[in-house]
Order: C-alpha cells, then sequence, then structure tokens
C-alpha cells in the first residue's frame, strides 16, 4: 500500500506539472491532489533503510513508529527516537540475514500530537466493503468505533516503550488495569460524531468526515491497477484512522480480512450488522435459498 501511494501521487504531481485534466473527484486533478496527503513519512526496511536514514538525519526531533509487515493486534510493534535504537534492534533481530527480507518492517513517522479524549490517544476503525476494481464499486459501512489507550497520553520521550500509552490495539489494552471490560475502552462513530460536533464544531466536524471519505477514494485507486479484479470476489477492509490536535486524519494501516470478533455487546450487534449488510449487497438478489 504504502509503495502505491508514493506512486500515485508521484502520478498526480506529473498530472498537474502537464496541465493534464482529470475527471476525478470533486473538480479535477488539483482537487484529487489535495487529498492525497494522507500518509505520515512511511518506509519500508530494510528495503529502503538508506533512505529512511536520510530522513531521519534530516528531521533528528522526529519519532517513528515500527510495524512488522505479517503480524496483527500490535505484536512487533515499538517506537523509537534515535537511529541507533533501530541499528540495535536490527542486530539483536538479524534482520538482513534472510534472503527474503526485503520488507520486513514498515517505519513511519509517529502522529505525537494525536486528538485526546479524556487525556487519551484513540484511533478509528472503520469498513470499506469493495465488490469491484474496474472500475471501483466500494461501499463505506456508516458504523465504526473509536478505539481508546487505558493511559492518559503525555509526548514525554521517557513514556515511548508505554505500550498501554501509545497503542490502541484492544489485544494489548485488555490487559491493562484500568481496561473496562464493559465498554472495551471502545467509542461508537456516532459518539464520536457527537462528541466532535460540540466540541468542535459542526462545519470542522464534516470537513473531518470529508477529508476521511478522501483517504479511502484515494488509497483504493492507489492499488486499484494492482489488484487483481473477479466479478465473483468481494473484500471488507478495515481502516485505522488517526486524527490529530488540527483535526487532519491519518492513514495508519488497512487491514485484509479484518478481526469480526466481539468484546462488548455493543461490538457484537455493531459488527452483525456488518456482516449483515456485506451479505445483503454480495449476494444476488437470485441467490437459492
Amino acid at each position: 500500500m504504502v509503495k502505491n501511494i508514493k506512486r500515485y501521487r508521484k502520478d498526480v504531481e506529473k498530472a498537474i506539472a502537464n496541465n493534464q485534466q482529470s475527471t476525478s473527484i470533486s473538480g479535477g486533478i488539483d482537487a484529487r491532489y489535495k487529498y492525497i496527503d494522507f500518509l505520515p513519512t512511511t518506509f519500508t526496511l530494510p528495503g529502503d533503510y538508506n533512505l529512511f536514514v536520510e530522513e531521519f538525519k534530516r528531521n533528528p526531533s522526529n519519532v517513528w513508529i515500527m510495524k512488522p509487515t505479517d503480524k496483527a493486534r500490535g505484536i512487533g510493534i515499538f517506537i523509537i527516537n534515535k537511529l541507533q535504537q533501530i541499528k540495535k534492534w536490527s542486530r539483536d533481530n538479524k534482520m538482513w540475514s534472510y534472503a527474503n527480507c526485503k520488507d520486513s518492517y514498515v517505519v513511519s513517522r509517529y502522529i505525537d500530537n494525536p486528538l485526546l479524549i479524556g487525556r487519551k490517544k484513540f484511533d478509528l476503525r472503520l469498513y470499506v466493503l469493495v465488490t469491484n476494481w474496474k472500475p471501483i464499486i466500494a461501499y463505506k459501512y456508516q458504523q465504526g468505533f473509536c478505539r481508546f489507550c487505558t493511559v492518559k497520553y503525555t509526548s514525554d520521550i521517557g513514556d515511548l516503550d508505554n505500550n498501554f500509552m501509545h497503542l490502541t490495539n484492544v489485544s494489548i489494552q485488555k490487559y491493562g488495569d484500568d481496561y473496562n471490560e464493559i465498554n472495551g475502552g471502545k467509542w461508537s462513530l456516532k459518539n464520536l460524531i457527537f462528541y466532535l460536533n460540540s466540541t468542535c464544531g459542526k462545519n470542522a466536524t464534516e470537513k473531518l468526515l470529508h477529508d476521511i471519505d478522501a483517504i479511502f477514494v484515494n488509497s483504493l485507486r492507489a492499488v486499484q491497477n494492482m489488484m487483481t479484479n473477479d466479478r465473483h470476489c468481494f473484500e471488507c477492509y478495515g481502516y485505522d484512522i488517526i486524527i490529530d490536535t488540527n483535526l487532519r486524519p491519518w492513514l495508519i494501516e488497512v487491514n485484509a480480512s479484518p478481526s469480526l470478533s466481539a468484546t462488548t455487546a455493543s461490538d457484537r450487534l455493531m459488527k452483525h450488522c456488518l456482516i449483515n449488510d456485506i451479505l445483503g449487497i454480495v449476494i444476488p438478489e437470485d441467490f437459492p435459498e
């Protein structure tokens, strides 16, 4: 995804430079370009290691988050702020010793100014169903939820290794001392919108939701030509998005086959409705009962 979004951005920049016209979203290619800067600076390691080092040296005060490409539920994720940390980690894990290990990890600039609610960090899990790639036919699920950390957020360097403060994965947070088993550390998307309307205003909230929709559209367009199109197949993607203090959404990752296990009664109801709606879309009307 990272590589294709970078390529997609270059294609758009080239088209703008050549004054080409586009019939894309709202007003042509210049309008589309406005909405493609939604991915934090990101590299794949070890393939992009030298590029990462150059970027690190240009911005030595930045904090970075490391994620394995083949894991889930927050396993293997850690945060760094010194180049020596990644060098030591790569030596300890023999990162470059495997012949087919070109893209073992993704390293992204850490969003260190997240929007906080109750002084706690959260992210959004939203769902998009894709039933066709050429042309793209996609459906945004109207529901979704926020996942909250159990520890109040600070930007102190000494707290970078506190996963209960920085990683929103429920599989991590459920082991925190302050984990709430009743609500599962979650808010519904509806509650978040209500909160933002009351604290930031309706216009700002509507713009945020519009920008999130643009993330869906442009991320799908970025990978469109790489996907095998089969009218007999579909995929539901789980989008993880973080909102910063400027109400700017950032795409953190896109999960194929996102977990549909439930941790609370409301979670179970929401995901039951999600599955029901997906089946209602993908099953033909003449499908035998």
